[in-house]
């Protein structure tokens, strides 16, 4: 099928900055442009280490989803049909052990790379991939690494699943997946990488995805124990998938990570996690000889707090690798999905999670930028301090309403927004009135005209402020050393601070809200432009995180002038010196808040550049 004009010229363009930007080939004295998360490749797993080092070293160029899609599976079968016998490790097999040939991933990893730049310049000169028609997914997707030491979730977004796997016999289908790991991140960096190669080679994937799903945890269970022996590794994960073929949705999960589908704002259960407290989960433990003890929380043998698991070959029986999984049909009412950790869910219950989205769709006319960024905001001012992934896919677009199921009640809708209108139209005229005659009077009162302070809060129908400041902030979790720069609230002075935020230089328009990343925030009151990092999330573009928590800007602004102009000093001398009377105690919380407000706003003109909070005189924080 022949593509657009357009997007073969976008797709050709991608293609001439890519080879032009590549230094190839590699040879092997030459540093990787992104090194391996694994350290051995058995013979096995080279398809799925492959289509995981095209696909996240295209991304980090921003290439479209479908074209890397295309490029990461000619790669692969290019390396698939050659002979890797010379990068195979050479080691003794002890008894009883398996002789599966292995190779360093650095070397595969070379060659994945040196193949990948020849397959693009071979596109350059003859583009033979033309884009399918498929349902476009829109997703929202953040991923922090919270108040714990590693980062030990991973999350899969695969949109174009038939052109990764050059399946062409079937509906549009696309894979989205979570996984939380425990003990290490090998566990859930080898099912983000596996379990989808593994489902697309189950017999019975063209026929029951279902089915197929839960073979493919369980196979990839099995893979995963044997490489931890290999390599001593003592590490599990959970995980939950969600796979979508033309109007059926299958759900596969293993653990306490779990998925929600909201259909005209309610919220449908797909699946119960898997927990030691759950009673079936309890007796089938028990009747292997474990227990579930309270330590803390309900855990098997009193260590882990999930039942079921990929890897944790240490717990095996009791922690098992079999997957549940379900079946529902979409009819076109469905709105999204929200796929999340237990780092979230632990805090924020579905019908929270709901509020949340649907606040901020409202807010915002329908863009989901930063709905995930807001949801993880929430699980952490709610008390999470584990690492938190969120994921939502929206199954139609937000910005359009609702279908409806019959042409009645689309005349019935119709008939009364009419009626509505008419009845709005009297109540405009009466309050119009109303305020007319109210104002005639108080003109008349105060002698005189006077500005009205009703819209001084600056807050939306959901509570946030309609302007808020933002600057770019990489809050991705790949090399990521420090949590504290993770959080995205801090109270400092206490009560909330309601008030808009103007910038005096540059764009006055109001930017998306952002969580507070300690380094970003203080660039931005400094005037400066803070750093950005490239995100090297797996199959994830690299994005613009931001400040969730509105008053941030507002609370460090205000804390920052305060200190800054009770130490000013003038001309160099310490006669210079202006103080306010009390501010140190002010901002301690010990003298009533509102105290310094009038003089900071004096100066506030003086600062360029500084997001300043606007309050009438008499306005008390």
């Amino acid at each position: 099928m022949a593509g657009s004009a357009a997007e073969e010229k976008t797709f050709r363009r991608f293609l001439e900055l890519f080879v032009r930007e590549m230094r190839m080939p590699l040879q092997d004295s030459d540093p990787l442009p992104m090194r391996p998360l694994t350290d051995l490749v058995s013979e096995n797993e080279v398809e799925g280490e492959s289509l995981d080092l095209c696909l996240q070293h295209l991304y980090k160029y921003n290439c479209p989803c479908s074209l890397a899609a295309a490029l990461a599976r000619a790669t692969a079968d290019t390396i698939l049909q050659a002979d890797l016998t010379i990068h195979h490790l050479i080691k003794a097999v002890e008894d009883g052990a398996d002789p599966l040939p292995q190779m360093e991933a650095v070397k595969l990893a070379r060659v994945v790379f040196n193949r990948l730049f020849d397959m693009c310049c071979l596109w350059l000169k003859e583009l033979p991939f033309h884009r399918r028609p498929q349902p476009y997914y829109e997703t929202s997707i953040h991923a922090i690494k919270n108040m714990r030491r590693k980062m030990e979730d991973k999350h899969v977004i695969i949109p174009d699943f038939n052109t990764l796997f050059n399946i062409q016999d079937q509906e549009e289908q696309a894979f989205f997946a979570v996984f939380d790991g425990h003990g290490g991140v090998d566990a859930a960096i080898y099912a983000a990488n596996h379990l989808h190669v593994n489902l697309v080679r189950q017999e019975s994937f063209s026929q029951d995805p279902g089915d197929a799903l839960c073979r493919a945890f369980k196979l990839t269970d099995e893979c995963f124990v044997k490489k931890a022996s290999r390599e001593n590794l003592r590490c599990g994960t959970t995980g939950v998938v969600t796979f979508l073929r033309g109007r059926t949705l299958y759900v596969a999960w293993l653990g306490d990570s779990q998925v929600i589908l909201v259909r005209k704002g309610q919220v449908v259960e797909l699946m119960k996690p898997h927990k030691p407290d759950r009673e079936d989960e309890k007796q089938r433990i028990e009747a292997l000889g474990g227990c579930v003890i309270w330590f803390g929380t309900w855990r098997v043998n009193g260590s882990l707090s999930v039942s079921r698991a990929i890897g944790d070959s240490e717990h095996k029986p009791y922690i098992c690798g079999d997957a549940d999984h379900s079946i529902f049909p979409l009819d076109g009412s469905e709105d999204y999905l929200i796929l999340a950790c237990d780092g979230f869910w632990d805090t924020v219950s579905p019908d929270e999670a709901v509020r949340v989205v649907s606040d901020h769709l409202q807010e915002n006319a329908g863009d989901t930028t930063m709905v995930a960024h807001k949801l993880v905001a929430s699980a952490r001012d709610a008390g999470s301090s584990d690492n938190i992934t969120v994921i939502v896919v929206f199954l139609r677009d937000p910005r359009s309403p609702p279908p409806t199921s019959t042409e009645d009640e689309e005349e019935g809708v119709v008939e009364g927004e009419v009626e509505e209108e008419e009845v709005a139209e009297v109540d405009d005229e009466e309050q119009e009135e109303e305020e007319e005659e109210d104002e005639a009077v108080r003109v008349e009162r105060d002698g005189g005209e006077g500005g009205s302070t009703a819209d001084i809060g600056g807050k939306s129908r959901g509570g946030w402020p309609l302007q808020q400041c933002s600057a770019p902030a990489d809050l991705g979790y790949e090399d990521r050393t420090d949590s504290f720069t993770d959080r995205t609230s801090l109270s400092l002075l206490g009560p909330s601070l309601e008030g808009r935020i103007s910038l005096f230089r540059g764009s006055r328009q109001p930017c998306s809200d952002f969580s507070p990343d300690l380094v970003t925030a203080s660039s931005i009151y400094r005037g400066e432009r803070p750093l950005r990092r490239r995100s090297c999330i797996p199959f994830q573009e690299a994005s613009i995180s931001s400040f969730t928590d509105p008053l941030w800007p507002q609370t460090a602004m205000l804390l920052g002038q305060a200190v800054r102009q009770s130490h000013r000093l003038g001309y160099g001398s310490r006669r210079w010196v202006r103080r306010w009377p009390g501010s140190s105690k002010e901002l301690l919380g010990l003298l009533p808040s509102g105290h310094l407000l009038r003089d900071m706003q004096r100066h506030s003109y003086r600062r360029p550049g500084v997001a300043v909070s606007q309050h009438p005189y008499d306005a008390t924080i």
